[in-house]
């Protein structure tokens, strides 16, 4: 099987351009494409700091580290989470709000930039598409090894 003609190839390399291409517009503007992401998808009420390796699918580890970098730019704070005090709420600083509008201007624009070549029905198709691949992915156990 030549690599070049699975699926995994292209959705690897496709979200590598993405990615890259978001870190260029987003360097600009002193985040990056994680950075970006991640302030997107923190809203008024917090987000739990459990939730988030998931959403960026980063090892708790590489998360610590990104969280810490992010406080240290003044991006975020974390607080305890008001009803478990076990947990821990990340919430965005008055500068995280602003990179946050940033954040998603940058994917606003990239994202018309590509519906402009794109018909409605290859749109709907293609997130129609990933998104089985992606509950395929999630239900894949493999043979056994024999």
């Amino acid at each position: 099987m030549n690599q070049d003609s699975t699926v995994d190839y292209y959705l690897k390399i496709t979200w590598q351009s993405i990615a890259s291409k978001y870190n260029q517009l987003a360097v600009k503007h002193g985040i990056t494409q994680a950075t970006g992401y991640l302030l997107i998808n923190i809203r008024k009420e917090g987000i739990p700091v459990s939730r988030i390796a998931g959403l960026l699918g980063v090892k708790s580890t590489s998360l610590s580290r990104m969280l810490q970098g992010m406080e240290q730019q003044g991006l975020i704070y974390r607080k305890a989470d008001n009803q478990d005090r076990r947990s821990v709420r990340v919430f965005l600083t008055e500068e995280g709000q602003r990179k946050r509008e940033i954040a998603k201007n940058i994917a606003r624009e990239f994202n018309s930039y590509l519906d402009g070549f794109m018909k409605d029905e290859e749109r709907r198709k293609l997130i129609e598409t990933l998104k089985r691949l992606n509950e395929l992915a999630v239900k894949y156990v493999p043979k056994e090894e024999g």
